[in-house]
């Protein structure tokens, strides 16, 4: 398993993504969702929407059409 970056999103959308990747069957995970909570520039710091290599595509056809 490979993971690679299908985009940068605000931190509600990247969770929100993640969720329906999910839904149809793609593993995802949201890296840096808490990166600098503490200090309140959270919405200032993109989260990554990370996918395995091979699902990729799909992945990026299904948050088009999203």
């Amino acid at each position: 398993m490979s993971l690679v970056e299908l985009g940068r999103y605000d931190r509600n959308l990247a969770n929100i993504l993640v969720g329906r990747l999910e839904s149809v069957g793609i593993p995802a995970l949201a890296f840096d969702a808490g990166a600098s909570i503490a200090d309140g520039s959270w919405l200032l710091i993109p989260v990554r929407l990370m996918v395995d290599e091979e699902d990729l595509e799909r992945a990026r056809a299904i948050i088009e059409s999203a």
